[in-house]
């Protein structure tokens, strides 16, 4: 490893240590503190407020201003549940949860025998959510793995304490297909710029690069879809629910059908986004890839 993947391992490793020590409210107060250090520091403060001011332009600097504060306090509070995330995926559903309602929607999707997509984005607690699903049937990630070995071998640990698996994007292809065609379930994001490789559509209004791999596993199997978040309730708890199952309709390599179930996918979250702002995750430049000169959309 880099020498700074060494400390940046060292420090996760020390933090992480330390708030999975604590007591859960007293770890969650202190990811909130550390948030706001974070918004003090001015990390990827300017990104937050370009996002926020495009996605919200009909909003008061004010309001912004707020979201902005209490995403990175729900930043740090995520880190602080992260780190004892395979205690709450086990944990009596009555304490961790206070809606949860997931069990029919994957129950029905299975029934159909073609595996389940479950897509979500970076909103909410979206590890909690994708391995409290995987409690219901075998589920495995699609990720991409991270830069650093030491923070991705921590990251993986949790991940298979909680009885999740995890195919990489591009050389799990195969692994992701068998898996669906034997009525598997596959977990995925895909709400970050894509680059030229993804596909263009609506998101708060502004044309967005998006990942195409949720529509074309789609089309390609013929495996219905569900989206869903986890969401932190005022108590402490979470609200995990899943919508009913879609069956993307057309063929994985027509680009009318890729963008029409893309746009579908970003559309759910975006709403779900408008209802509950400072749960998205505001530091990534979502928009950072400007669409083909003449294409809006």
């Amino acid at each position: 490893m880099r020498a700074s993947h060494v400390v940046q391992s060292a420090l996760l490793h020390g933090v992480g240590g330390v708030l999975a020590a604590l007591p859960r409210p007293l770890a969650l107060g202190t990811g909130a503190a550390i948030g706001d250090l974070l918004a003090a520091s001015g990390l990827r403060r300017r990104v937050v407020q370009e996002n926020l001011l495009r996605a919200f332009p009909e909003r008061d600097e004010a309001w912004r201003t707020r979201v902005l504060h209490e995403h990175y306090r729900e930043v740090g509070r995520i880190a602080a549940d992260y780190t004892r995330l395979p205690e709450l995926v086990h944990g009596p559903r009555e304490r961790i949860f206070r809606r949860y309602e997931i069990e029919a929607p994957v129950r029905e999707a299975l029934a159909m025998g073609r595996g389940l997509i479950v897509l979500t984005g970076h909103f909410g607690h979206f590890e909690l959510f994708g391995a409290t699903v995987g409690r219901l049937a075998p589920l495995s990630f699609v990720v991409k793995p991270l830069s650093n070995p030491g923070a991705e071998s921590w990251i993986r640990r949790i991940r298979e304490r909680c009885g999740v698996g995890a195919f990489p994007i591009g050389s799990g292809v195969r692994d992701v297909i068998r898996t669906l065609r034997g009525n598997g379930v596959i977990a995925m994001i895909a709400d970050q710029d894509a680059r030229r490789d993804g596909v263009f559509v609506p998101f708060f209004g502004h044309p967005a690069s998006t990942p195409v791999g949720p529509a074309r596993f789609a089309l390609m199997t013929g495996t219905p879809v569900v989206f869903g978040h986890a969401l932190r309730a005022p108590d402490g708890r979470y609200d995990i629910v899943l919508g009913r199952p879609i069956v993307a309709e057309g063929r994985h390599d027509d680009p009318e059908a890729i963008r029409r179930f893309t746009a579908w996918h970003v559309a759910q979250l975006e709403a779900a986004v408008r209802e509950r702002p400072e749960s998205w995750f505001w530091m990534h430049k979502r928009w950072k890839t400007a669409p083909p000169v003449g294409e809006t959309s």
